[in-house]
């Protein structure tokens, strides 16, 4: 689903913020990135959604070569692709459904398909009783629901999160992390940036590190979990 060969980042200005990163994410998985601030997490989901080309090296998503992908494709590749932000990003002057009906608009959905698919992932967002309030009138952890719903509402093959919980409490956090999850046990590839050590702990998926643009530890898929227990199994008496 996402491959990355040897994919090193540097700006013009000589700084260095992804060295020679290699790293697999299988199709529907739920993986936690993680390191401290500048280890490289923005900028390596930023190259994912082609925001930004690698200095060097091959990135693949959805077995698209992003690096030979012609500049008009870019949307099309973005339409597989949900985006939630720490700030969340939600249009303030707009109501919650309206927001989520601007994003199938982005994409050419039937406009009769518009309010019951942002109905539908609405409800499953618990937020299905707020869709005419503005994002100033919900809560953080509402609004963090919100952005959730309208990353999802185009049935996106891949969510990527960057801090989703950075702004939230403890409980919050753990609710939206548990919010991902069920997206994740509906087959949608999950990636969460964070460096919420403590909070990724509890939820027992592959961690992988990232340190001064480094990966320190790829972690364990979940194609590698299932090797090991499928082993562990036959060598059970």
């Amino acid at each position: 689903m996402i491959r990355l060969q040897h994919v090193t980042k540097s700006y013009p200005h000589g700084s260095t913020a992804l060295s020679d990163v290699t790293l697999e994410i299988d199709k529907g998985e739920l993986a936690f990135l993680t390191g401290p601030s500048g280890a490289g997490k923005t900028t390596l989901l930023r190259l994912l959604l082609r925001e930004e080309l690698p200095t060097s090296g091959t990135i693949q998503v959805n077995g698209h070569d992003l690096a030979a992908m012609s500049p008009r494709d870019v949307p099309y590749l973005r339409r597989a692709m949900g985006v939630v932000f720490q700030d969340f990003k939600l249009i303030q002057n707009r109501t919650i459904l309206e927001n989520l009906m601007l994003v199938q608009e982005a994409v050419d959905a039937p406009r009769q398909a518009q309010k019951p698919r942002a109905m539908k992932v609405l409800a499953q967002v618990s937020l299905q009783h707020k869709i005419n309030m503005y994002p100033i009138q919900l809560s953080g952890g509402e609004q963090q629901r919100a952005a959730i719903a309208r990353a999802l509402v185009n049935e996106p093959l891949i969510l990527m999160a960057d801090e989703p919980t950075g702004n939230l409490d403890a409980d919050l956090a753990e609710e939206i992390v548990g919010l991902l999850r069920e997206v994740n046990a509906h087959g949608t590839t999950v990636l969460v940036a964070t460096h919420d050590r403590q909070m990724i702990r509890r939820f027992g998926r592959r961690v992988i590190q990232l340190s001064a643009g480094r990966v320190v530890d790829a972690g364990v898929t979940a194609g590698q979990r299932a090797v090991t227990a499928a082993g562990e199994s036959w060598l059970r008496p």
